[in-house]
């Protein structure tokens, strides 16, 4: 039978809350949403000593936070030619030289917090579908040496054999940096850190109203209203009309995983042999990797809305004739899970995070959002606690949608997904 939930979720202990309690009626800070950005800074301002409380409308960790592949990345969403070409030289060496103290931030946090949850240096490849792709990475690749200082390898069809039991590319940039890791397991773990720490959590405590009351805030619930000193909101792809200026300017991009049974050792090793985290150059792209029992979870843009049950079981459909292309090895191959999850992506792709009005938020993560999000978080935590906060995205324009023509509703996904299926096929 086809469990549709995330493999992550198994046997995994969340932290047991009175959700029967009473909401405190003041706070120094109020949190929205209690996934990586939420829980990394309620850890770091309890921590610190502030009376904190983070709002969750589910439970913790229900969004994005235990639905994703476990890819604990270098880089953003756009590549380094992509970041120097739009940015300029010195803001993208900035938010490169973010996302890999990113990584070096959940490491931390793993060893510290003892969060049992997988985490290995493992690196990941990326993957170009077209010969076009594949002459581009040694551009990429002398870019990132000679401007970032950081090193990956150019990979032919002779050397991809060695990465990956599929004839299906045409060659690879590999990045050793990267990370895997059941992002479940870490974040059941960064929500006990933030209880030991002093945080209160507060699940199904949906925030519904969110305003200016004085010099402080006013924060409404089904369960009662909080005054707090200041408001950060994490709610990502989840982010209601409670805070309707940034839900504007925040698509919620469904993605869906599948995930095979067990596989023998041998398959497991032909398959993936160093266990890297994979991902290819389509806009439609898929991702995969081995799971530590040597399941192929496979991911990919199979559809564009939210998560749906019906969805869902398209998607599978989707991805298995796809995992199938890719990995002749496993046509045929039981599938065992089946889920999706929503993603936080603005109109630019990057991450967006400050204080406007001062209402503090980060978002738009694009799916690199297990090692920014934390990072971020822990910044802002530490930002309202007092510390100075240098922003590796200031400066950078949050833009809305053209005209306007957005209220948080995404009618304009199908759209949005033929151009792309257009471009993967033209380029």
């Amino acid at each position: 039978m086809l469990r549709e939930y995330p493999v992550w979720r198994e046997g995994v202990v969340f932290p047991q809350l009175d959700n029967g309690r009473s909401l405190p009626t003041r706070a120094d800070v109020v949190i929205i949403g209690a996934g990586y950005t939420g829980l990394a800074a309620a850890r770091t301002l309890a921590e610190a000593g502030a009376n904190v409380i983070v709002l969750e409308a589910q439970t913790i960790g229900w969004g994005a936070s235990s639905r994703n592949g476990g890819m604990v990345l270098t880089g953003l969403k756009l590549d380094a030619t992509q970041l120097v070409a739009r940015y300029g030289r010195a803001a993208a060496q900035r938010m490169f030289a973010a996302s890999l103290a990113a990584i070096d931030c959940v490491e931390q946090l793993v060893h510290e917090d003892a969060i049992a949850c997988d985490f290995q240096r493992s690196g990941h490849v990326l993957l170009a579908v077209k010969p076009a792709h594949a002459r581009a990475f040694a551009t990429e690749a002398a870019l990132l040496h000679r401007e970032f200082g950081h090193e990956t390898r150019v990979l032919g069809p002779g050397d991809l054999r060695s990465e990956i039991g599929s004839a299906a590319y045409y060659g690879g940039l590999l990045d050793i940096t990267s990370a895997g890791i059941n992002p479940a397991r870490y974040i059941a773990g960064l929500g006990l850190a933030a209880i030991r720490a002093g945080a209160q959590i507060f699940e199904h405590s949906h925030a519904t109203y969110i305003a200016r009351n004085g010099r402080g805030w006013q924060i409404n619930t089904g369960r009662g209203v909080v005054q707090a000193g200041a408001v950060l909101v994490a709610s990502g792809a989840y982010t209601g009309r409670e805070s309707a200026r940034l839900q504007r300017k925040i698509v919620p991009l469904g993605s869906y995983i599948i995930a095979t049974a067990p596989l023998p050792e041998r398959v497991a090793r032909e398959l993936l042999p160093h266990n890297r985290m994979a991902f290819d150059t389509r806009h439609l792209l898929h991702y995969f990797r081995l799971t530590p029992d040597r399941r192929m979870l496979f991911g990919g843009r199979a559809r564009f809305f939210p998560e749906t049950p019906q969805m869902v079981r398209e998607s599978a459909a989707v991805l298995q004739r796809a995992m199938a292309q890719v990995f002749p090895q496993l046509h045929g191959a039981p599938i065992e899970y089946a889920w999706g999850g929503t993603l936080d992506v603005a109109f630019d792709l990057m991450p967006h995070t400050g204080q406007r009005d001062g209402m503090y938020y980060a978002l738009g993560y694009a799916g690199h959002g297990v090692a920014m999000a934390t990072y971020l978080g822990m910044q802002l935590g530490a930002c309202l606690a007092g510390a100075p906060f240098t922003n590796p995205f200031a400066g950078l324009p949050f833009p809305g949608a053209p005209l306007g023509l957005y209220d948080g509703r995404p009618w304009f996904l199908p759209l949005v997904g033929a151009w792309y299926r257009f471009q993967d096929w033209l380029w």
